[in-house]
């Protein structure tokens, strides 16, 4: 017996509106730093314009990612796009880790022979990113915890506005201490921050793609509590996954007893180990598929898994 159980799956949409705001406003830096970083020949400035390259590209593919989201589930696609949001953020990441180790490498070499940089120049487009890295926090910080797409651009965001930081810091060195070098120290520390946070991007990302247990979810405990459940006997074929950010799904093969069937109690049951996984565990697993099997069948699902 064999069914299938759904509330609506509780996936949190992203909001579209914050994304396009915050794809704005970082275009618009990603313009002015890139006029500036070639005015001034600052590192700093470079990495940073190549971040915001990188974020205005990362915001709009979450954008086109929350788009894709919506569409209803088809027959060739049961799911519809969920996934999109999470091939977006670990595409993203994944193209800011080339930037950041970029920055990092020209950092060293810029170590050994620094080049002169106009220090007025990186203040002014140092302050103006930092302005606008603000601004975009500002829009995105209500709803960074949607899903895994908004906290991988809540965290761009983040790192931009540090990168900011560095280049204004650098900046005001140059011009009180003449020290060059502040430039390529800039730059590599904008590049660590930017390789921590991709990383773990990616493997969230990866997790989700590799079908891994949602953390936070023990099967070994989610076992017990079905074995603790009247009436069954046995728990096999236990999965658990993530479709996308905040939609978890979990299948099994629950054994019960014969007498279940005879007295049409088993769709009770069914019910009862729904409650059980959605209620009993903090990640809130409403999606359930259970099939429920007889005591005497147990000995051909053995020969048939044999």
């Amino acid at each position: 017996m064999s069914r299938d159980h759904a509330h609506g799956h509780g996936h949190t949409a992203t909001p579209r509106r914050r994304l396009a705001i915050a794809f704005t406003i970082t275009a618009t830096i990603l313009v002015a730093e890139v006029v500036g970083a070639l005015w001034t020949g600052s590192l700093a400035l470079l990495a940073d314009a190549g971040h915001m390259l990188t974020d205005a590209g990362g915001l709009l593919m979450a954008l086109v990612a929350a788009s894709l989201a919506l569409r209803p589930p088809t027959p060739s696609r049961t799911w519809g796009w969920r996934r999109a949001e999470v091939l977006a953020a670990g595409a993203q990441a994944t193209v800011l880790l080339g930037v950041g180790l970029f920055a990092f490498v020209e950092g060293v070499r810029r170590l050994a022979e620094p080049p002169e940089v106009t220090s007025t120049g990186l203040l002014v487009f140092g302050v103006v990113g930092l302005v606008g890295n603000i601004a975009s926090l500002l829009v995105l910080h209500g709803g960074r915890r949607a899903n895994l797409n908004m906290r991988a651009a809540f965290l761009e965001v983040v790192n931009d506005a540090l990168g900011s930081v560095a280049v204004i810091v650098s900046a005001v060195l140059i011009a009180t201490l003449g020290w060059y070098r502040a430039d390529a120290v800039a730059g590599m520390l904008i590049a660590a921050l930017i390789i921590p946070r991709t990383l773990r991007i990616i493997r969230e990302a990866g997790n989700v793609l590799l079908e891994s247990t949602p953390r936070g979810l023990d099967l070994e405990e989610v076992r017990r509590h079905i074995l603790a459940v009247p009436h069954v006997r046995a728990v096999h074929e236990l999965h658990a996954s993530q479709i996308t950010t905040g939609l978890p799904v979990l299948s099994a093969h629950v054994v019960l007893e014969d007498a279940c069937f005879m007295d049409g109690h088993a769709g009770e049951m069914l019910a009862e180990l729904q409650k059980c996984v959605a209620e009993h565990f903090e990640l809130g697993v409403e999606h359930t598929t259970f099939q429920l099997e007889p005591e005497s069948h147990a000995s051909r699902e053995r020969r048939m898994h044999e």
